[in-house]
């Protein structure tokens, strides 16, 4: 099985260093800005798509030129690599997979990469790595780098730089230790409710935003006092930008130990397709038609987007691949109405938000649970109904893999390598 990686690590530059990293940023930052300004003309003259060969020579004629000569002192594979981000959003934009490409602004989310490993170095030993018109730089070695490496990442995040480096290597296909499959159900008070057909487990939300908000309302509430772009004022957003960090630190720290958990000890993981943009979507609406309890609502995105429940499953999907599992993802849809007794489907089955009580059969149970009995259920008769021969009960054996042909649209297995 080909597994690709990715180690980041925090690097140390020297000061002249870190005023190129600062520069090849700001230069891959405007050739992608420059790139989209260009295509915006060309669309509201009535011509075409620019594709990025095209674009390419434009570049060409950019560090050649006598405006941006500037742009040369940068390497040229990472202002290359810009043009690819932007054409890579603009085919998204026209699979409606995501909204128009927007323009760059200085420091979010400053990065570039290098895409040529020939380029780049690493010596592991001493703890560096070589990168074109940076040198060597060092960084925090806190584990070893595994495989072939393919290309190299370096992003700024709250004042410090990082390196993420991108491996390729074959390992042997896994098979998992355990039979047991389990159904997980996300929620705001619970961050998790797991049932593997015979026991419960609940796992307690982090709330790492809600540990935080107040000190960081207060940061903000001084920052917004300063004069912007004042010296003040940008030791006041570096303050921001910590505090920022230190939330989206704690909260991948416990989801990546949540995830590892589960990945080792199930073999089949089912959980919910939710789309969690659509949920926590706001309810403003517009000056014609004003939405309704936005505050509740905001306060539920605010939630939902504190529990990470888009990150949890990209983490399931890559680490349950890796552990020799599966990952089915199963309609949501009246998995907290459904009685897992009878199957009666009603909406005054859930009582309040923790209980569960059948109209038809009377069976009573606690809300989470027994949409994670659904969601498992669900999970399982999606495999069974792909290929009865191949499936096997995680009670008589291991779980199978299905048949050939599913995908995630289907509510089949997921399972993706990065």
């Amino acid at each position: 099985m080909l597994r690709r990686q990715a180690f980041k690590f925090r690097i140390e530059p020297t000061g002249e260093q870190q005023c190129k990293l600062h520069q090849f940023a700001g230069a891959c930052r405007f050739v992608f800005n420059k790139a989209l300004a260009l295509q915006q003309a060309n669309r509201e003259a009535g011509g075409k798509f620019i594709a990025y060969v095209t674009m390419a020579r434009q570049l060409t004629a950019w560090r050649n030129g006598e405006e941006t000569p500037w742009l040369k002192e940068a390497p040229v594979h990472p202002l290359q690599h810009a043009l690819k981000d932007l054409d890579r959003a603009y085919q998204n934009f026209f699979a409606k997979r995501a909204d128009f490409p927007r323009f760059k602004k200085r420091g979010q989310h400053d990065s570039f990469r290098y895409p040529d490993p020939k380029q780049i170095k690493l010596d592991q030993g001493n703890r560096r790595i070589f990168l074109p018109k940076l040198g060597w730089l060092r960084y925090r070695h806190s584990q070893p780098v595994l495989g072939t490496l393919k290309n190299a990442t370096v992003s700024l995040s709250a004042g410090h730089w990082y390196v993420s480096i991108q491996t390729e290597r074959e390992v042997a296909s896994p098979l998992h230790a355990s039979p047991l499959a389990v159904g997980i159900d996300l929620g705001v008070v619970r961050f998790a409710t797991l049932w593997d057909g015979h026991k419960e487990t609940v796992l307690e939300p982090l709330g790492s935003f809600a540990r935080h908000q107040q000190r960081l309302a207060r940061a903000q509430r001084q920052m917004a006092r300063k004069d912007k772009f004042g010296r003040n004022w940008l030791k006041a957003r570096a303050r921001v930008r910590r505090i920022h960090r230190q939330i989206v630190n704690a909260r991948h720290d416990y989801l990546h130990k949540a995830s590892h958990a589960i990945s080792k000890s199930h073999a089949l993981v089912c959980v919910e397709d939710l789309q969690v943009s659509h949920m926590s979507r706001s309810a403003k609406g517009s000056a014609e038609q004003p939405g309704r309890n936005i505050r509740q609502k905001a306060a539920l995105n605010r939630s939902i987007l504190d529990q990470g429940w888009g990150e949890f499953r990209r983490q399931l999907d890559y680490k349950v691949q890796w552990a020799g599992g599966w990952l089915v993802a199963v309609p949501p849809r009246h998995t907290s109405q459904q009685c897992p007794e009878c199957g009666h489907i009603h909406s005054g089955n859930r009582q309040t938000q923790s209980s569960f009580l059948c109209v038809a059969c009377g069976h009573s149970e606690n809300a989470d649970r027994v949409a994670a009995r659904n969601i498992r259920e669900r999970g399982l008769k999606t495999l069974e109904g792909q290929d009865h021969a191949r499936f096997a009960c995680e009670v008589s054996g291991a779980v199978m893999p299905p048949a050939a042909g599913t995908h995630r649209g289907e509510s089949a297995l997921v399972g993706r390598t990065r």
